[in-house]
């Protein structure tokens, strides 16, 4: 079992930047792959970008690549989301993730554990 703390979210606006955290607890963290998903009102959950176990391989949506970059700090047990040139439609409820799996994937349901959210709000 791993537990996940999601922290960082806020009202923006346009074009500014946030750095999103994602605290992990119980079982060793650097033992799952990593992700990042939003969900915005009326719409399904969407994979943003995963990380692997090191670190090494990651994986990001058309929709966010180029302004958002995922990364961890295992010895922290600590995943982020730095997101630049934030744009209205970023609007959303961010979740971290974790899954018990070697590879990268995108699908919602290989995901275990999530955290409770964090809201995003960017303004125009």
């Amino acid at each position: 079992q791993v537990q996940l703390v999601e922290s960082g979210g806020g009202l923006v606006q346009a074009g500014d930047s946030l750095r999103l955290s994602c605290a992990a607890s119980g079982r060793t963290f650097s033992n799952y792959l990593m992700g990042w998903f939003r969900q915005a009102p009326g719409k399904e959950r969407e994979f943003l970008a995963a990380i692997s176990w090191t670190g090494g391989i990651t994986s990001y949506a058309d929709s966010v690549k180029g302004r958002f970059t995922i990364s961890r700090d295992s010895a922290k047990n600590t995943m982020y989301l730095q997101m630049n040139s934030l744009k209205p439609e970023d609007t959303a409820v961010y979740y971290c993730a974790a899954a018990t799996l070697g590879s990268v994937v995108r699908a919602v349901l290989s995901y275990n554990y999530w955290g409770q959210g964090t809201q995003v709000t960017v303004s125009s």
